[in-house]
């Protein structure tokens, strides 16, 4: 079959992709090891009489929600593409992460305002030993889930699924480099919690050897709680940027204008769009502009193939018409200014 705009390559195989695959197997050991342990620190945190511990719980609980929520969402991204929902479900992933970010929100709000409350009153009693204990696992739990959810970004494939293409930005105070959007969600949460248990151990042992010292036990939970907060900015940053329609921050739109100019035959752009359904689904449309001797099929070829090639979008339409003096004074015609 002859090379088509939109018929690149052969129908994609129903079901999930690889990278979202590996994202089903890594959500589904996370959980059941986020749950088995989230149930010991409820026992724990009882016996110890620790605020900070049941924090600990209560933040691995979020993470159970959220990474069955992930799951639901990575089950219903499978669905095919309908007359209502024409882009198919891919944005039920950007979702599911938005409800994690958002759970652990107003989990830690809570439970601020509980270490508050205890940092006012001291009538209270920690068992030094049991906290001790369950703290340690706690930690040991949290390293086990980061190690099941770490995963190394989908390697720079310049073919024209998206699936396959890296869509973050290089450098080192870029996000970490996390293929499917549910899956880094949940990667950030585990970090906070991991963060937050390595607090309430250092807390613990204080306590089991200073027992006068257990306020340690509220501060702990006010400070890592503040910085489980915080973990999350980067995955919000980017769940916003995609439901705002922002162009791919691994994409730029000079680039690919400059692309789309060099293509012989092209005389001027404009209506250039670019957008994304999940960190990994890039779109771009465009109109081309070119001169009467040009062939329209032959640079409708050979623009969709270097914008698959050179930016790994998903999916491209491009509209090829005539070129008319009066585009260069055309409102509409003219580039979107600098945010």
């Amino acid at each position: 079959m002859a090379f088509h705009h939109c018929h690149r390559d052969p129908l994609p195989q129903s079901g999930l992709t690889p990278e979202r695959l590996q994202a089903r197997r890594q959500l589904y050991a996370a959980c059941t090891v986020c749950f088995v342990f989230m149930a010991g620190e409820v026992v724990g945190g009882y016996l110890a009489h620790s605020l900070a511990i049941m924090t600990d719980a209560a933040h691995l609980l979020a993470d159970v929600g959220s990474m069955m929520g992930s799951l639901f969402s990575l089950w219903l991204s499978t669905r095919p593409a309908t007359r209502t929902m024409t882009f198919g479900w891919h944005r039920s992933e950007t979702l599911g992460a938005l409800a994690s970010v958002v759970s652990l929100w107003m989990v830690t709000g809570i439970l601020l305002y509980l270490a508050f409350i205890r940092l006012l009153h001291s009538d209270y009693h920690i068992e030094g030993g049991a906290m001790l204990l369950t703290a340690s696992i706690a930690v040991c739990a949290n390293l086990l889930m980061a190690f099941v959810l770490h995963q190394a970004g989908p390697p720079h494939s310049h073919g024209s699924r998206g699936s396959e293409y890296a869509p973050l930005e290089e450098g080192p105070g870029d996000p970490l480099p996390l293929g499917n959007t549910s899956v880094r969600a949940a990667f950030v949460h585990v970090l906070g919690d991991l963060l937050q248990s390595l607090g309430v151990l250092a807390a613990s042992i204080l306590i089991y050897f200073k027992p006068q010292y257990k306020v340690a036990d509220p501060i702990s939970t006010f400070l890592f709680s503040i910085c489980a907060l915080g973990s999350t900015a980067p995955t919000l940053r980017d769940v916003l940027r995609i439901l705002m329609e922002g162009t791919p921050r691994s994409v730029g739109f000079e680039p690919v204008r400059d692309t789309l100019l060099s293509v012989p035959g092209v005389r001027a752009t404009h209506e250039l769009h670019l957008w994304a359904l999940t960190l990994t689904y890039h779109v771009a449309s465009a109109h081309l502009a070119i001169d009467t001797t040009a062939d329209p099929e032959a640079v409708l070829a050979e623009a969709s193939s270097r914008l698959y090639s050179r930016f790994g979008f998903s999916s491209c339409t491009l509209q090829v018409e005539q070129y008319q003096p009066e585009m260069a004074q055309c409102l509409r015609c003219r580039e979107p200014p600098q945010a």
